[in-house]
């Protein structure tokens, strides 16, 4: 049976276990959604959905640790924020968006090599994650390597076809390098 609009999103949601990361059932509808649905706000809802969960630890002290990491990486403390966020790392070592943020904290900061290492950890945990896939991209266009970005940007499309910058980036590579669209 099909649920109308985002009556099944919103029922996988009210399912809710205790503790949610990578490994959370509900994610894999709300993947299914994402890739299937057409409507823009339905679509980002559904990404904002998988987003609440992946930044859920499950673990109180971890995702105090989280809030902390993201209020000071949005104010520009990258240093702090990847320190909140290796701390999350060593305490919750299979925990997905913690490696993630990490990563991005090294790449604003310039340290691709690390924002790298972190990326490939997070895809290890979570091979769906196409927030890492777009960080790798980016890490890739950075390091002048457009081939392999464009694999990055095409493999986030094939989890979140409306993704924007995937979709800018990938018909930018496209062009610069004669590929014809997966």
């Amino acid at each position: 049976m099909k649920w109308p609009g985002g009556l099944a999103v919103a029922l996988v949601l009210l399912a809710a276990p205790a503790a949610a990361d990578q490994n959370d059932p509900r994610l894999a509808p709300l993947f299914e959604s994402l890739r299937t649905s057409t409507d823009p706000l339905r679509v980002g809802r559904v990404e904002g959905f998988i987003w609440g969960i992946w930044l859920q630890s499950g673990r109180e002290d971890v995702d105090r640790l989280m809030a902390r990491g993201i209020e000071a990486m949005t104010g520009g403390r990258l240093r702090e924020a990847a320190a909140l966020f290796g701390r999350i790392v060593e305490l919750a070592p299979d925990f997905a968006e913690g490696w993630n943020k990490r990563a991005t904290a090294y790449y604003l900061a310039g340290d691709l090599e690390a924002s790298m290492r972190d990326v490939e950890r997070t895809l290890a945990l979570e091979p769906r994650h196409f927030g890492a896939l777009a960080g790798l991209g980016l890490i890739r266009l950075a390091k002048g390597d457009d081939f392999g970005a464009l694999l990055a940007f095409e493999a986030v499309l094939e989890l979140h076809p409306h993704a924007p910058a995937a979709v800018f980036h990938a018909r930018r590579l496209r062009a610069k390098l004669e590929v014809k669209p997966a």
